[in-house]
């Protein structure tokens, strides 16, 4: 059984924990402290009002508990206003974001709610099945770091990438009846990155 949390201070919460239900050997945890931090396996920023969520995980002292977590290579996976938090850069913008990620992403790339779309997409390194995705006032990404994968394009623009531990998505899965990228999600916490214990030793005499 693994534990994945979906931080719970806004956002489409509820939607991505009915999801995490529907898996087996997943339990879903709604995360509102830094106490709930130490059970989890993975966390899920979700998608909501970045401004917003940004704002209350610094009004609850959530920010450290996120940067250990990350440091300890726990999966975290963003999803649209999720990925705008992990990124290391938003384009135009200085507002709180944790910077995880390297990746630039610009903010409502894609336009107002009314402008909102679906559409079927093969990502090969999810799953051999066509996915739906589903954008909603989606951010995309517009520069990625050497460490960065790519794993989804629309229309020659990034929507999905990964770098170590971390996976970032524009679009919402929790909206669809898919289970792609949430068991992509499990497999990394199941799966984890091998960590180079020579280098980290190098690093450590070098310091």
């Amino acid at each position: 059984m693994v534990t994945v949390g979906v931080l719970a201070v806004q956002g489409s919460v509820r939607e991505h924990i009915e999801c995490l239900s529907k898996m087996k050997g997943v339990y879903p945890l709604a995360v509102k402290t830094k106490e709930d931090f130490l059970t989890l396996d993975g966390l899920i920023l979700p998608g909501g009002e970045s401004t917003a969520i940004g704002k209350l995980i610094r009004d609850f002292s959530l920010s450290e508990a996120i940067f250990d977590f990350n440091n300890r290579k726990k999966p975290i996976w963003g999803t649209c206003a999720g990925m705008i938090l992990l990124a290391k850069e938003i384009a135009g913008e200085h507002g709180f974001h944790l910077g995880l990620m390297d990746i630039k992403v610009r903010r409502n790339a894609y336009g107002s709610q009314l402008e909102s779309f679906s559409i079927k997409l093969h990502i090969p390194a999810v799953s051999k099945d066509l996915q739906t995705l589903a954008f909603i006032r989606a951010p995309l990404i517009e520069e990625t770091g050497k460490q960065v994968t790519v794993l989804a394009k629309v229309n020659d623009r990034v929507v999905a990438a990964r770098q170590d531990n971390l996976l970032v998505t524009s679009f919402h899965p929790e909206l669809t009846d898919e289970l792609y990228f949430y068991n992509y999600f499990v497999n990394m916490i199941m799966n984890p990155p091998v960590r180079n214990v020579s280098n980290d030793l190098t690093m450590s005499c070098a310091v």
